[in-house]
């Protein structure tokens, strides 16, 4: 298995420029699948905090980066959609969020927001104890005791005892943002929700200050009005 991955190939989610070099890092084991962006290159590739892996792993070796509030060692570390990255020294703390296209930028936060990530409600399932088990939008499993949630819900998740602290249900009137397809990195309101017979895809139709757009439900993910960086 190749070691390197071209620049060219990478998902279109990475905030990486495609045509400058041939290669760049390849990421590590971890969350997100294929769409978690290494580590090192937000460090290098847009937060210029370094300039080589060297220099990377340096700093992961001081326990000076935190992601979702571990400390990280590994600088080819996925990371994706709603992780939060801390640096406490510099006291500055950043929330992945996507922009304009679906690729994924850092929107600074205030170190309160960074105390709890959204967590994309993916699947579903009883499992023995009779708990049931949600499986969020990086492969992340929470154990909870009641049934209230569905997929495609959101909730919010602490990062230090990993409860979950709020609950968002996709439904008519949700804030939503669009993370993948043509209108990737829109937010608006639920107007509509669409069922397709047979194994298509539904469709949503979200209402936006100049508009509005139609995209698939997959490609939407529920929010709170204090994730859209509006108010920090």
């Amino acid at each position: 298995m190749t070691k390197h991955q071209k620049r060219l190939s990478v998902p279109k989610s990475w905030p990486v420029e495609r045509k400058t070099e041939t290669f760049t890092v390849k990421a590590g084991a971890g969350p997100h699948g294929q769409d978690g962006v290494p580590l090192v290159v937000l460090l290098r590739d847009v937060l210029g905090y370094v300039d080589s892996r060297k220099e990377a792993r340096y700093a992961l070796s001081e326990d000076a980066i935190l992601v979702n509030g571990d400390a990280i060692n590994d600088e080819q570390r996925p990371i994706g959609m709603f992780d939060i990255v801390a640096f406490p020294a510099r006291e500055e703390y950043y929330r992945v969020f996507p922009d304009e296209g679906g690729r994924l930028a850092l929107t600074e936060i205030d170190e309160d927001a960074a105390q709890s990530r959204l967590g994309k409600i993916e699947g579903k399932q009883q499992v023995p104890g009779g708990q049931t088990q949600l499986t969020l939008h990086d492969g992340t499993n929470v154990l909870v005791e009641d049934d209230e949630y569905n997929a495609r819900d959101s909730i919010v998740i602490d990062n230090d005892d990993k409860s979950i602290v709020a609950h968002f249900p996709y439904e008519e009137g949700a804030l939503v943002t669009a993370v993948r397809g043509n209108h990737g990195g829109k937010i608006g309101e639920v107007d509509a929700i669409d069922i397709t017979p047979g194994s298509g895809s539904n469709t949503v139709g979200v209402s936006t200050d100049d508009g509005g757009f139609e995209t698939i439900e997959e490609y939407v993910v529920v929010i709170d009005e204090n994730f859209t960086g509006d108010d920090e």
